[in-house]
């Protein structure tokens, strides 16, 4: 055995101890985090998305192995039947708008396997059929047989049947569409702005329509360029081709020193393998591209469309058979193949004429039995007649275009004003009729209150009325005269005007508004009118369940229906909004314990509504300007009051009375002018009298005690009568 000596001299000594941190051994690399770490990149689909193009680019310019070149060809094969199934079974263009994409990368890879295809042809061509791959030499082999003239043939009627017919006619299509799509646009965006002013669209459903059609419009315009992608990819085809034969003979004879026929043999056959190989994916990807154009407004699967399409009427099949069975009665033409496609045909007609008869029949039945079972109306019965109009609206008729265009403008108005009143006072109004008076102006208008006329006005149907809010007079031309609602100087002119008085600050409303202006303000003035019996208990059924308890409890023991019916016309007649209803029906069974004078159960429901009325009656900064009743007034109105319990009146002088009016209507008057819009305070012992006089001069002037303005509400007296 063989022993190794070791000098002392040189032996190995310990490593001297340095101060500072000590340097690590390096660790291993990882390379299970390594792939991990890959891994979890690649499942991204941005990266993986941007690896797919970089190996498009990579496949331009790096040289590719032949059994790689065969995977990557039946891949584009592969994709070019995923796009046109997809394409057949979507139902509308827009759940593909990613094609115009799709389309740019399927073409990309074309022409990335072209030229990869034409650098192994050129550079192997000499060496067989199989120096490009075996997917090029069966494609060849397969169309070509033993005679390269039948395959160049073949590939040069499919280049033209994609060249001219398929992408010619596509590209046509996307540019119709995409122009089409582009002038209609604002047409639309206008629709949509018209639905949502009139309330038939809500926003969101206005912001979704919105965006499909801005999605729309991006998608036909990028399929007008993308239509270009296929006419080149087809050119760049037939040139790529050219290049390979001419190309490829030249390098097979001059460089490689084969004979003539066999470099014509072997590079045409590869370079047809090869055109086949591409065109017949481009050929299905240019189909797709057509479809997708041409699906127009198709909102279900083609096969679904058509089948539907092609079974409406049966009279076609018929004479489609008829047809097919006169062919096969030709000399010399084989009978078979006619006589079993007319026989498909008509036996396709029959059934679906019997179908349709049967379904036709039973469509009458249930019609028949529907109208007799209505029992048969002879006459109007008088009942009819005696029924009286809650609301009606009648025009003369140069006014019936209001409600007889397509956009029904005044009637879609009218509903969101229904809505505005239940929203905002509780009150449900009732419908409103209108109809045509022929004995009114052309262009006048009628309001009618059960029956009774409640106002009145004339309108210009093809102008637009401005007003001044400044009060000032207006500089436009056009006719001068009073806006029908509130009476205030007015003027109409012509819609080409609209721009030049919004520019100056000016108020400009349609006639449709100013009929809803009209009508809104006689509603709010007859509220308490037209607030029934009926509604007054519905209102009461519709309460939420919570709230029934109270109402069993307070009806008929507290008060009756008619009592509360009363107590919210009272609210209603100084425009007071009663959908708080539970606040007021727990008012109600407060002061009902106390009396039963319905004008003192109102005066109550007020104050129990303070917060509300206090709110109502604030100007922009939230504080109630007040002006205040005298304490001489105070006390005239307290001693004038006769009577007791609900017989209890005012009975004053008629000198004071008009002494009490000159002074309020002149103090109101100078606030008016100042831009004040006060409320005028009282003591809660006589503010429904004092109102009731107000009421008849100045029924716009609110009148408040002090019960009714909230401890938090922020007031700033004005003035005193």
């Amino acid at each position: 055995m063989a022993e190794t000596a070791v000098d002392s001299g040189n032996a190995a000594k310990p490593p001297a101890v340095v101060s500072g941190p000590a340097t690590p051994a390096a660790a291993p690399f990882d390379y299970s985090g390594f792939f991990d770490r890959v891994g979890s990149s690649l499942k991204r689909g941005d990266l993986g998305f941007a690896l797919g193009l970089v190996m498009i680019m990579v496949v331009l310019i790096m040289p590719l192995p032949a059994w790689l070149l065969d995977i990557l060809l039946a891949l584009s094969i592969t994709l070019a039947v995923l796009i046109m199934m997809t394409i057949v079974f979507i139902r509308k263009a827009l759940e593909f708008n990613s094609f115009p994409v799709v389309l740019l990368i399927a073409t990309l890879l074309r022409l990335a396997l072209n030229l990869a295809s034409t650098r192994l042809i050129l550079a192997h061509g000499h060496e067989g059929t199989a120096a490009a791959g075996h997917v090029i030499q069966a494609f060849g082999g397969f169309i070509m047989g033993d005679n390269f003239v039948i395959g160049v043939i073949v590939f040069a009627i499919l280049t033209l049947v994609n060249f001219m017919v398929i992408t010619k006619g596509s590209t046509r299509i996307a540019e119709v569409t995409a122009r089409f799509t582009l002038d209609a646009m604002p047409g639309k965006q206008m629709a949509i702005d018209a639905d949502l002013s009139a309330g038939l669209v809500d926003e969101k459903e206005a912001r979704a329509r919105r965006e499909e059609l801005q999605k729309e419009s991006d998608f036909f315009g990028a399929m007008d360029g993308a239509s270009k992608f296929v006419r080149g990819d087809a050119v760049a085809g037939i040139i790529i081709t050219a290049i390979n034969v001419i190309g490829g003979m030249v390098i097979g004879m001059v460089q490689r020193g084969l004979p003539f026929s066999k470099a014509a043999d072997y590079y045409t056959r590869l370079t047809v393998g090869d055109g086949l190989v591409t065109q017949i994916p481009a050929l299905i990807v240019s189909t797709a591209a057509g479809i997708m154009v041409s699906k127009g407004g198709l909102t279900e699967t083609m096969d679904a469309a058509l089948g539907k399409q092609f079974t409406r009427y049966p009279k076609a099949l018929g004479m489609s058979s008829l047809l097919a069975g006169s062919m096969a009665l030709l000399p010399g033409t084989p009978a078979f193949p006619f006589l079993m496609l007319a026989a498909a045909a008509g036996g396709a007609a029959i059934f679906l004429s019997l179908t349709e008869k049967k379904e036709q029949l039973q469509a009458d039945a249930a019609q028949a039995a529907t109208a007799q079972a209505a029992s048969p109306v002879a006459e109007e019965p008088i009942s009819q007649a005696m029924k009286i109009d809650q609301v009606r609206l009648e025009l003369g008729y140069g006014l019936l275009s209001l409600i007889n265009n397509e956009n029904h403008r005044l009637t879609d108005q009218i509903k969101s004003l229904r809505r505005a009143l239940a929203t905002d006072m509780g009150f449900v109004m009732p419908a409103v009729r209108i109809q045509d008076n022929m004995q009114l102006p052309a262009n006048s208008y009628a309001v009618f209150v059960k029956e009774v006329e409640a106002g009145k006005g004339d309108l210009r149907p093809n102008s637009l009325l401005v007003m001044d809010p400044r009060g000032e007079e207006i500089s436009l031309p056009g006719e001068r005269t009073r806006e029908p609602t509130f009476g205030l100087p007015a003027l109409w002119i012509d819609p080409s005007n609209r721009e030049e008085a919004l520019f100056r600050g000016y108020t400009v409303v349609d006639p449709p508004t100013v009929i809803t202006t009209h009508l809104t303000e006689v509603v709010r003035d007859h509220m308490s009118e037209l607030l029934s019996y009926t509604e007054t208990q519905k209102l009461m059924t519709e309460l939420d369940k919570e709230q029934q308890k109270l109402v069993s409890e307070i009806v008929p023991a507290q008060i009756s229906i008619a009592g509360i019916q009363r107590v919210l016309q009272n609210l209603l007649n100084e425009r007071v909004s009663i959908r708080d209803l539970p606040t007021i029906l727990e008012g109600i069974s407060e002061a009902c314990a106390i009396t039963r004078n319905v004008l003192l159960i109102s005066e109550h429901v007020r104050a129990r509504l303070s917060r509300q009325l206090s709110d109502s009656n604030s100007d922009e900064n939230g504080i109630i300007p007040l002006v205040t009743l005298s304490p001489e007034w105070e006390q005239e109105f307290a001693e004038s009051l006769i009577g007791n319990g609900e017989d209890r009146q005012l009975s004053m002088a008629p000198s004071r009375l008009q002494e009490f009016i000159s002074a309020v209507r002149t103090n109101f008057e100078r606030f008016a002018m100042a831009g004040e819009t006060p409320v005028l305070l009282t003591s809660p012992t006589v503010r429904p009298y004092v109102r009731s006089i107000i009421d008849r001069f100045r029924p716009m002037t609110v009148v408040m005690s002090q019960n009714e303005i909230h401890p938090k509400a922020k007031i700033r007296t004005i003035g005193q009568v």
